[in-house]
């Protein structure tokens, strides 16, 4: 990957990069704040300590489209594997000071990177508290069905309906849901009520465009609730 030059100055025949340590330090010098250039230097290594941190929880599409150095990637990996709470310590270290040496455009990209992330997980999650809305409303109402039915027409009627009759048969009678909530135990889901949530949140998440990371993720909770 081509890299930009830094910006920068040259002293005594030394180049020094902006924003680098160097750079502070000789700054400070001339302002006779040496005690607070120190203090600034580690709150930014500490901030870009933190933005590793952050590289490390990246969607693998996202960090590869980041092209970053192969000596950062490879100790980003490398701190993923580490157990050992001091050995992750000094390899996020060494990882913040990796970070110090991308420039500002790479750096941009991190923040950006991380920030899509974000703001895709938010969406999903959105995405999937509607599916459960419309699966929730679907069971106890045949106008909710006939509703679903009208905005999304490519939807297997029959299984839907056979799905919703399934669910509407394995709710708990009235009795047995005061038995449950009296001793405390949580409600057992039929297979049907699962089913009928993966075949609405397939839809919703398919109609925005989004990933299915988080609808995997909340899979998993629904199988632990069998349990």
């Amino acid at each position: 990957m081509s890299r930009k030059p830094k910006k920068g100055y040259f002293v005594r025949g030394k180049f020094v990069a902006e924003g680098s340590e160097l750079d502070i330090e000789l700054k400070a010098e001339l302002k006779g704040t040496t005690e607070s250039s120190k203090s600034d230097l580690k709150k930014e290594m500490d901030g870009l300590q933190d933005l590793g941190k952050e590289l490390l929880t990246l969607r693998s599409d996202l960090f590869k489209r980041l092209e970053l150095p192969e000596i950062l990637a490879t100790a980003l990996a490398e701190a993923k594997r580490i157990t050992n709470f001091e050995g992750k310590r000094r390899q996020m270290q060494f990882i913040g000071k990796l970070m110090r040496k991308l420039d500002e455009k790479e750096l941009a990209a991190v923040n950006a990177a991380l920030a899509e992330q974000k703001e895709g997980s938010s969406l999903e999650k959105g995405l999937l508290h509607a599916a459960e809305q419309w699966r929730d409303r679907m069971i106890v109402s045949d106008d909710a069905v006939a509703q679903w039915i009208n905005e999304a027409p490519d939807t297997d009627i029959q299984q839907l309906r056979s799905l919703v009759r399934q669910a509407r048969k394995d709710l708990p009678s009235a009795h047995d849901a005061n038995v449950q909530e009296s001793t405390g135990l949580a409600a057992r889901k039929g297979r049907a009520y699962r089913e009928l949530f993966q075949l609405v949140r397939d839809h919703v998440m398919a109609s925005h465009g989004a990933s299915r990371s988080a609808a995997d993720a909340e899979d998993g909770d629904d199988e632990d609730d069998q349990a």
